[in-house]
């Protein structure tokens, strides 16, 4: 029956759709738009129901990217709570590989991203993908060359190790004996297979709290022991959005203290080290994210804009006595 052939294929082309989109809304959208289509065709005359399902959700996909404003942005950010050390450290970033993935394939324009997906993501030939694009296989390659360069240097500026998962329906044996996928590279202190700098969760946790204890005490010298030289703040606020680079800037600036009875707690956020502080009438102040590599704070990025903090998905405050 083409109804049960079709729910055999769902998963796959929901992850197809999703890498492509970024919301699991949308990528179902598709793949009901997808089964419409199916309903409407001649089951006799498809001879591979898996190539063809899936040239029709990314054309679809394709079609939503396209139009989409400009500005459309898909930082889905993953904030979940952070009970502190477990032996389940490593475990808790998987779920949010993919998220950070889509960061990355953001940069990337819609014919880019498409081919990227389906052959390096998927395994679809490049024969099929040009297909869908109406260009030949040796052009659809040079888009995915491209788009690959775009991600490893994405990747070199936030620290982010895209590609390390293997999707639903992906080519199995096409990663490294680490368990990157090829096209991909480590960024400086990372451990093989983990997707993220600075080894364990448990020590970029530590090397966080001591950042935030250095902050809370007004500890210059302390500050300056756990940032980068280069550290990078981004600093999201209701005017906008500021840069500052730099472990003494960085360091002359950070001061969170006991202001508007604020209180807060360790998260993860995409899986790393942050922190999350309420107001005293329950509502989010600040959302800091860390990324750690060798020890010290490459980046911090600080969200404090309240139209930004409502529109992600945050932990419950807790019930402090």
């Amino acid at each position: 029956m083409i109804d049960e052939a079709f729910e055999a294929q769902r998963g796959r082309l929901h992850a197809v759709a999703y890498r492509m989109l970024g919301s699991h809304a949308d990528a179902e959208d598709v793949v009901q738009e997808a089964w419409l289509r199916l309903s409407l065709q001649d089951p006799a005359t498809i001879g591979n129901l898996g190539g063809w399902l899936t040239t029709v959700v990314g054309r679809i996909s394709l079609d939503v990217l396209r139009s989409r404003r400009p500005s459309a942005s898909y930082d889905e950010l993953v904030v979940t709570v952070d009970d502190g050390p477990s032996p389940a450290d490593d475990a808790e970033v998987a779920d949010s590989v993919g998220a950070a993935l889509l960061v990355v394939l953001e940069s990337l324009r819609p014919s880019e991203r498409l081919a990227f997906v389906l052959h390096d993501l998927f395994a679809v030939p490049f024969e099929e993908i040009g297909q869908i694009l109406g260009r030949s296989a040796d052009a659809t390659k040079m888009l995915a060359s491209r788009a690959r360069r775009k991600v490893r240097g994405t990747e070199r500026t936030t620290g982010s190790a895209p590609g390390t998962e293997r999707p639903p329906g992906s080519a199995p044996g096409t990663e490294r004996p680490d368990g990157s996928a090829p096209g991909t590279e480590r960024p400086p202190g990372s451990a093989p297979g983990t997707g993220r700098p600075g080894g364990s969760v448990r020590a970029q946790r530590e090397v966080v709290r001591a950042f935030l204890a250095a902050a809370r005490g007004g500890d210059f010298a302390a500050l300056l022991r756990v940032l980068d030289p280069e550290v990078r703040l981004t600093a999201e606020t209701a005017d906008g959005l500021t840069v500052t680079i730099g472990a003494t800037e960085v360091a002359a600036g950070a001061r969170f203290g006991g202001g508007q009875g604020a209180r807060g707690r360790g998260v993860l956020v995409d899986g790393r080290p942050g922190f999350l502080a309420w107001r005293a009438d329950g509502t989010p102040l600040t959302l800091l994210a860390f990324t750690v590599v060798d020890g010290r704070i490459t980046e911090i990025r600080a969200i404090s804009d309240p139209a930004r903090l409502a529109a992600l998905d945050l932990p419950d405050q807790p019930a402090w006595k």
